[in-house]
């Protein structure tokens, strides 16, 4: 591994501390590149995450994916971890951490609200970090996407249902401008300009070898892109880090052990059911990361922009990118536990 790479949490680090500086520092700049949005959806974030994902997308042969279909296993694990697991276990993690283990440490108002938004990232799994992720644990691309497709799909039905239920709440109104722009930005356009780049390289003399040069040349921009998401996430929520430390910590604790938590019950699942890494490692990655896009902007329509509710879905961004990123140098790790894909060779455990 180049040396760059190997030392990826140091630089997550010292991008999170640069970007609190620059939130605290130059505020108005911050302001004005946060207010750069598409349906709620920044588009400088979206640039960056562009970045990171489209060596991934380069990968994708779309005839592959009719494959998936003969290996259900890996969809159905992160179907059921997502919706049947993940939403109630969260509801249950606040309720005993807020309601019990924290009583007395936070007005019980506040407490409530808190576990509303931790609520709505749990209704919430990812639709476009998760390409980074699997990318970063050499995921099958084709098999990533699917699960990424599906999930969408049934989130457009189950979101609402789901989130209400656990929120008391008879009718919830699901932003579907974020939710459409989020699917389209996300997957549908970085999807069609890979697809078009890599049928154009196929075209070439080199073929296959095209695809990878590029795909590896490209590798130093996805890291770059993914240090400076960092440091634009952490700069435009600077001033609640500053202001309200002990709360964004009380917040953190039932959502990284939820995020570890189905991480483990799902990677443990995909080791049962003996999936290839390139399948397993995606899969409970979606599961861990969340929709965060979603679930802030339904918290504001729902609590208001001030809620603590709203501070919840935002810890759950702050905390997103360093609880992935160690998951991944897991996943890593760990790539032994796992049968080879079919036609690959055995797979060693990494030493980093």
């Amino acid at each position: 591994m180049p040396t760059f790479e190997r030392f990826l949490s140091l630089w997550v680090a010292l991008a999170i501390l640069a970007g609190v500086a620059l939130g605290a520092l130059a505020p108005g700049l911050v302001e004005v590149v946060a207010e750069l949005e598409i349906a709620r959806v920044n588009v400088v974030v979206a640039a960056l995450i562009w970045l990171m994902i489209f060596p991934m997308m380069l990968k994708v042969e779309p005839s592959c994916l009719k494959e998936v279909g003969r290996r259900p296993k890996g969809l159905a694990l992160t179907l059921v971890v997502n919706w049947l697991i993940k939403p109630f276990t969260m509801a249950a993690l606040g309720a005993l951490f807020f309601r019990h283990v924290f009583a007395g440490l936070v007005p019980a108002a506040d407490a409530e609200q808190y576990i509303a938004g931790m609520i709505l990232l749990g209704v919430a799994p990812c639709t476009a970090m998760v390409f980074v992720w699997s990318h970063l644990t050499d995921g099958d691309a084709a098999y990533t996407l699917v699960q990424v497709s599906v999930n969408d799909l049934i989130l457009v039905f189950a979101f609402a249902p789901i989130a209400g239920l656990l929120l008391g709440v008879t009718e919830l109104e699901v932003p579907w401008e974020t939710l459409v722009a989020s699917v389209v930005i996300f997957v549908v356009v970085p999807l069609a300009a890979g697809v078009l780049v890599r049928t154009r390289l196929l075209r070439s003399e080199r073929k296959e070898a095209a695809v990878e040069a590029l795909a590896a040349k490209l590798k130093p921009t996805s890291i770059l892109g993914l240090l400076l998401t960092v440091v634009l996430l952490f700069a435009f929520q600077a001033e609640t880090l500053i202001e309200k430390p002990g709360r964004v910590a009380l917040i953190a604790v039932p959502l990284l052990v939820q995020s570890y938590g189905i991480f483990a019950l799902a990677y443990g699942l995909a080791r049962v059911l003996k999936l290839p890494h390139a399948i397993a490692a995606p899969a409970a990655m979606i599961g861990t990361s969340n929709f965060f896009e979603l679930a802030v902007a339904v918290a504001i329509s729902l609590f208001g922009l001030s809620s603590g509710a709203a501070l919840a879905t935002v810890v759950g961004v702050l905390i997103e990118v360093p609880v992935m990123l160690s998951l991944v140098r897991f996943a890593n790790r760990t790539r032994g536990w796992f049968p080879p894909a079919e036609g690959a060779p055995p797979a060693a455990e990494s030493p980093a």
